[in-house]
């Protein structure tokens, strides 16, 4: 299992194939993406690697930061994520990440923090059909209808759809087709939409129910001026 990357979300355009026709994509900016540092069975229990995103000003950055990032010999971070990966596949601090990491044609899973749309109805955050539009149904067209049972058991059950908070939730996009990658400029086009706003935090990993292509380096791929990690 390799580690994912941190990317942000720049927004959606298209690519045109040779044919004419256009896909729409999801653009995904890595800006100095490093390892900050890693998780050892021997020490934490379970084995993983903290990467970091951009560069904050030193101001802007706790004092227990600082210092986690000056022990890491790295500039201070913008954002730090944590990925999960097999034993074989921790990295040295301090390495730097690529957009070669994944490959063209690549199903990857992308999880982000959905948009918020405040209070929504049952039609809108459930996809209920409503009510009958006659036949004595007055006013109450778009509400939800009963809610309970009888006098047995006589409440409303825990996590009934109904009206409520939309959104603003962590979402994981499963088989996301990576359309292009600019290595020198450090994007990841997806095809499709992920989850998020503009400028919204995102996490890209290989996807976990289908295979990975034989052709990835392993345990990832390095940026240009870096000595590759793998083959």
């Amino acid at each position: 299992m390799r580690t994912g990357l941190l990317a942000r979300k720049l927004g959606m355009t298209r690519l045109f194939r040779d044919d004419g026709s256009h896909v729409p994509v999801t653009v995904l900016h890595l800006d100095a993406v490093q390892v900050v540092d890693t998780r050892t069975v021997e020490r934490d229990g379970y084995t993983a690697v903290q990467l970091g995103w951009g560069r904050a000003k030193v101001k802007n950055v706790s004092k227990p930061n600082r210092g986690h990032f000056s022990r890491a010999k790295v500039e201070p971070k913008r954002k730090l994520v944590e990925f999960r990966v097999a034993a074989d596949a921790l990295l040295p601090v301090g390495a730097t990440l690529s957009a070669a990491h994944f490959t063209v044609g690549q199903k990857v899973d992308v999880c982000g923090t959905s948009k918020g749309k405040g209070f929504a109805g049952a039609m809108k955050r459930w996809n209920f059909s409503g009510l009958e539009a006659s036949h004595g149904v007055s006013i109450s067209h778009r509400s939800h209808g009963s809610t309970g049972n009888r006098q047995d058991p006589g409440r409303t059950f825990k996590n009934k759809k109904m009206a409520g908070h939309l959104g603003n939730e962590r979402v994981t996009t499963l088989n996301v087709e990576v359309a292009a990658i600019e290595v020198e400029k450090g994007l990841i086009m997806v095809r499709g939409a992920v989850p998020g706003a503009r400028g919204a935090w995102v996490l890209v990993r290989d996807a976990v129910k289908r295979p990975r292509p034989a052709d990835l380096p392993y345990p990832a791929a390095l940026a240009v001026g870096a000595e590759a990690a793998g083959s």
